[in-house]
Order: structure tokens, then sequence, then C-alpha cells
């Protein structure tokens, strides 16, 4: 019997529904009255399980994507060890952290956030820095991301995160991209993301390196010692070679040049003995302090300046061997901020609630079984007894014919360990509260700490953080989008706010009118409170500046700097460079129109390692011109003085002598060169040791970003 016409209508209905105009709902068709807080006992509660809506919000969008990762698909790793360097088993009785040198395997993974597993390392996003140590008494997984908060408060959100800074659904554009429609109308509906905002269009968002970026365990934490008493922990990885970033120009050439910039660089420096290194930190708090300061410590989009609590460093990982194969290790690794071991415990915080559930159901999704724990990559080293049995792929083969507990014909074994023998035990905390989908006042600070970000910034890293959000907004095809940001701008900082707008052609709005109740009813506002700003007891930090960060440290370790040669080139300055750079750990490649070798001065050959077309300034750290009897050939050369342009342009050290001097009048930086930049370091000698020292030590400085005064308005 055919359809009626209704009927055809209401099928064509139900598979093209937009959602125009209708109550939110679940899968089951049940209205939802609250859909930005998670079920929890008390405002500042644990999740509760039971919260059937939040579970199938984040189930469904776990299951979205098969095989590769949700978020952070595009990644790098590598195999190492941690070791204690300064024990705390008066804070904690985690086995991996009680004896000074005692070293512990580990894997840590890199990534990306939006992008798909083929898009480009340098897109502007946060970086994950997860880490896996394989402890004596099990897996210990911290699993962070490069930048100490987050976008949201509660997990409820992070699906609409994900889903508004993905490729938009219809047309699947833009590709680990944030400048579009859906990330910033989500944005400027959502104050509380104003602070995670500042870091993301910062240069934080983009690394000159996976090893030069700083690590954050994002949640706080509980540490638990032999005693049962808690205090909470902030966790941090502070890089040995510093916190160092690349210019957004130069982020966009180097995925046209190399997409593979970062893993590229990782693998290249382990496998030449360059072994990245971290020192891991932990800021401690009190108990008794939960309450002591102007923001929640359970409010992921905030952070502990440490100026008010240092950073005691514990530790020190070492990365020292690449994978041996990429799927079977890199891409196969499990984390999850669930993985803990005795002496280290969970905060109430309701986006680690929310991960603590999602993160086992997003392995199962993307591993394909519940024995994700035995592939070789992610096994523990402490042995593994238990009742779990069969599923897809199963490896442990098991004997006997008890699968159960209790029990009497296996003699009860695998039985439960005492405290005293090492078994996992949560704090003990009081909890006695109504079950609401509420959020705390005390979470409703939205531009406090995103101020104290902005005004501990440099001139320089502000201009980076103007010209991110004209680049970011000025994509954004909806005006009222832009208006709700400039808005929320204003809120962070004023002259920021109109400097954006000026590049929008746009006005500040005089007020704004916070859309954070739109979709929620009107007997249930709570935890949706009007944003504010508290005023912050610290008004800078210079631990969230790049530039003035206390963890930079005078060294061009693995530094790479390009030495642009053509036939006649001078043989022995070309070898002075290089022995001067090698002994402070740096290397020089040599750069020539072609492949293959040019004659030096003296009738010797000198083989390139690139030619121009095979490589690119934006793929080096600085960039030399030596003396050479036709050096003035490279004054006529376009791919030449595109390496010099660029290298000025990006604010990197440029040196030349002798007659290559002349090189550097052809360029189109020539008139701008002024004294005070010493970034660009000219010398009539040949072949000078007090030049080749002068070049080096101003490469220690990273960047000339003082230069970009001469190039943006």
């Amino acid at each position: 019997m055919k359809n009626s016409q209704d009927e055809k209508q209401r099928d064509l209905s139900i598979n093209k529904s937009d959602g125009t105009n209708k109550f939110l709902t679940t899968d089951q068709g049940v209205r939802i009255n609250d859909d930005n807080n998670s079920l929890k006992a008390g405002e500042r509660g644990p999740s509760l399980l039971e919260d059937f809506i939040l579970r199938e919000k984040i189930t469904h969008f776990d299951h979205e994507r098969i095989p590769e990762r949700i978020v952070h698909a595009r990644g790098s790793g590598a195999h190492g060890f941690f070791e204690v360097t300064h024990p705390i088993p008066e804070l904690t009785k985690a086995g991996f952290l009680q004896e000074a040198g005692l070293k512990t395997p580990v894997f840590t993974r890199f990534s990306t956030v939006a992008g798909s597993r083929g898009s480009t390392d340098l897109a502007r996003d946060v970086r994950g820095f997860s880490v896996k140590f394989y402890t004596q008494e099990g897996i210990y997984d911290l699993v962070g991301n490069n930048v100490p908060v987050f976008f949201i408060q509660d997990a409820s959100k992070f699906p609409d995160l994900i889903h508004a800074v993905k490729p938009e659904p219809h047309n699947e554009i833009p590709q680990a991209a944030s400048a579009h429609d859906t990330f910033w109308d989500f944005i400027s509906l959502m104050p509380e993301s104003m602070h995670m905002i500042m870091w993301v269009m910062s240069d934080r968002a983009l690394p000159r390196s996976y090893r030069m970026m700083e690590g954050f365990g994002v949640h706080t934490f509980r540490l638990i010692n032999e005693a049962g008493e808690s205090s909470f922990v902030k966790f941090h990885w502070k890089p040995k070679l510093g916190t160092h970033a690349v210019a957004w120009d130069e982020a966009q050439k180097i995925s046209g040049k190399n997409p593979d910039f970062h893993r590229q660089d990782l693998w290249e420096a382990i496998e030449m003995g360059n072994f990245p290194e971290w020192e891991l930190g932990v800021q401690i708090i009190p108990t008794e302090d939960e309450n002591k300061y102007e923001f929640d410590l359970l409010d992921p989009t905030k952070l502990v300046p440490e100026e008010l609590v240092p950073v005691t460093i514990v530790g020190r990982m070492v990365l020292n061997k690449n994978p041996d194969n990429f799927f079977a290790e890199t891409e196969q690794i499990a984390f999850h901020p669930g993985h803990v071991v005795p002496g280290i415990d969970f905060s109430n915080d309701p986006l680690l609630q929310g991960r603590l559930f999602s993160y086992t159901d997003t392995q199962l999704s993307r591993l394909g079984s519940p024995n994700f724990h035995e592939i070789p990559i992610n096994r523990s080293i402490a042995p593994v007894h238990n009742n779990q049995r069969d599923g897809h792929m199963r490896q442990e083969i098991n004997k006997g014919r008890v699968s159960y507990h209790p029990n009497s014909l296996g003699g009860g074994c695998p039985y439960q360990a005492k405290i005293s023998e090492g078994g996992f035990s949560s704090f003990e905390e009081r909890i006695d509260a109504h079950k609401v989908r509420e959020r705390s006042e005390s979470f409703s600070d939205h531009f406090g700490q995103a101020k104290l970000f902005f005004n501990s910034q440099t001139p320089e890293e502000k201009s980076h953080i103007v010209k991110a959000l004209r680049f970011e907004l000025g994509k954004v095809e909806t005006t009222a989008i832009r208006m709700r940001m400039l808005g929320l701008l204003a809120q962070v900082d004023t002259e920021l706010a109109e400097k954006v707008a000026v590049g929008l052609g746009a006005t500040v709005p005089s007020n704004l009118e916070f859309p954070v109740n739109k979709g929620v009813s009107p007997e249930n506002e709570g935890g949706n409170q009007e944003p504010k700003t508290v005023e912050q007891s610290v008004s800078s930090s210079e631990a969230l500046s790049m530039i003035n960060n206390p963890t930079n440290s005078p060294t061009i370790e693995s530094r790479k700097v390009a030495i642009l040669c053509s036939d006649g080139v001078s043989e022995a300055a070309v070898k002075n460079i290089k022995n001067a750079l090698k002994k402070q750990g740096a290397k020089g490649f040599v750069i020539t129109p072609h492949l293959g070798s040019v004659v030096t001065d003296n009738d010797g050959a000198l083989k390139a390692d690139f030619s121009f077309l095979t490589a690119s300034s934006v793929l080096f750290d600085a960039v030399y011109v030596p003396h050479g009897l036709e050096v003035a050939a490279l004054a006529e050369n376009d791919d030449a003085l595109e390496y010099l342009n660029d290298a000025y342009k990006h604010c990197k050290v440029i040196g030349a002598d002798g007659e290559a001097s002349q090189v550097l009048t052809a360029t189109a930086f020539a008139s701008k060169i002024t004294k005070e930049d010493g970034g660009v370091i000219v010398t009539s000698e040949i072949a000078s040791e007090a030049f080749a020292q002068e070049f080096s030590t101003a490469m220690t400085k990273h960047r000339f970003w003082e230069r970009e005064k001469n190039l943006y308005i």
C-alpha cells in the first residue's frame, strides 16, 4: 500500500530536520530543560552517573568518527623516561614520585586538536601534551595541553565546542581552522571562553616546536599521602629549550612548504641525539585553602598564578627514542585521565568529571574493543590480574575455570588488595547536597583572568593577539557575531577591542547584552549567572608571556641555520660559522641555487644540503650569507632574496660578511635596517670568530619581535 502525501512529507521532515523553532531533546525525544550543566551533587559537587542526558550526548559524540580520533587526530610521539629529582612522599604515596633518581618509562604524544590526521602541524590551535607513565603500580596518564585552561566549564558543552570548531557540516570547510562563523558564533554566546580565547589568539597557539612548548594538566587534581591526607595539585611541564613561537605569516607558509614541520622536527631531534627534555612541576594547594582565592580551583577556565602558588620541580622527562611503527605506537596509544595510581585522585571539576566517562568510550569506538589495554603500547608493566574475559581481539589467555569474584573454586583469587598493600582508594570527601543542574556562583567570573593574561603580554605579543583576532573575525561572514565578539573583547580590554574593530571596519558596541540565558527556561537559570569581572590579586605574570617566560634559557641547541651559497663561496667562512654553531648544539645547512655542489673560492666543492626550491626560509631559525667571489649573483636571485625578506619579516637573525653585505642592499628591508636591530649582523671581515659569536649569541633571543614596528601599522 502506497504512503499518503502527508506520510511522505513526514518522512522527509524526519530525515532533513534542521531544528528550527523546535525544542531541544534527547535522542529519545525527551525535552531538555538545561543543556549547559551536567547533573551534580551540589553546585560544586561531583557529576552523577545517572545523568542520562550527559551520557547520551557524550556517547554520541565519542562515536562520531572512526577510526581516527575525533579531537587530537594529528599527532606525533616518542618514548623516553621520567626521573625523580625531588621526591614528594609527604604529599603523595604514588610510587614513581618517592625516590630521587628513580626512572619510569614514558610515552608522550603531542597533537593539534581540531584538524584531521591529514591537516597541517602549523594550524592556529591548542596542542595536546599527554604522557603515559608505565609505573610499577600501573598506568598513570597525565592527559593535558600546552595551555593551562580550557574553553568551557562543564563537560556537557564539549561536544558543542568541537562541533563548532570542526569544519562546518554542510560543506566540510574549513579544515583545521577556527576562523569561521560556527566557531565564533559559539564563542560569542559563551563568555566563559574568553580566557581561553586570549591564549588561543596568542603565540601559544603557534609553537616553534613541540620541544619548545609548555604542558599543563589543565584540571585541579588531588595528591594523597600515606596518611590519607589530601592536597590539591596543578601539573606543569617546563621545556628545557624555553617557550618559543613562529609568526602567523610564517606558520601559514610552513603549512604549504612542510605541513609535517613539527612531526619532522621531533623525529629528527631525537635521531640526532638532541633529546627533548622537560621539568615536571607541581603547584600544591592545601585542602584548607580551597576557597582562599578569588577564583575557583574547580573551574577549568582558571589557572593558579605562579605568584600565588610557585611551581615546585619534582622531576624531569627526556624523550630519547622514536617509535618503531607510527600506527602501532603513536596512533594506537590510548590515554585516559582516569588512569591513575594510588596517591593521585580527582577533584570535582565538572569538565574533568565528564572526561572520566568520555575517554573509555572514545577508545572503545576508535580501537574497536574493550581489550585496547592489551595493545603493546598500552600494556601496563605492572602485572594484570582480574576477571575480565573475552571480547574482540582478546590477547590474554587466562587459565582456569573461575572468572568471577568472590569465589572459592579459585581460592578467592585474584584477591582484593588492602590500602596498605597498594590497593587504590579514593579520597574520603564528604558530599551532602541536592541533585542539581547548576553552576556555582564562583564560576561566574569570565573576564578577570582573561584580563590577567592580556596584561601579562609584551607589546609585541599584544599586537599578535590583535592581528590574530582581526584575521579570525575577518573570516566571519555574520555581522552580528563580529559585534558580539567585539563586545566581549571590550570586557577584557577596551583598547584591544578598539584595535580589533579598526581591522574589521566596525565600532565597538556601547552596550553588551549577555546572551547567556538564550534557550534556558526561566525557572532554570541557575548556573547561568550574568558573567562578571573579578579583580585579580595578581595584575600580571611573567609566566604567562612567551617572551618574558622564566623558563626561557639562552640556548640555540638544535636550531637550524640556512647558509645561502653560490659559486666562489668562501669555504673558510662557511666552515667558521658551522663550527661556531656546532659548539652550541645548532647546525648550519648549505642552501644553493641547485642541488649537487658549488665551487668554493679555493676551487673545492661544497655539497648542498638543499636547493632554494627544496627548502625555504620558514623552515630555518636564521639565515646567513657568507662572503664569495660571485656572491653578487645572489642579489639578483629572487629565491635567495625571498629567503632574506621572509627571515626579516619573521624577525629572525640575519648575517652577512665580506662582499655578501651587498646582497642585503637588494632586499625589501634594506632601508629599514637600523643600528638598534641587533638581529641583522654585518661585518666586512671574512671568517671572523667575533662575527660567528655575535651571530650565535643573537640567535639565543629567538626572534627580534620589535622589528615588526617597521612592517605593520
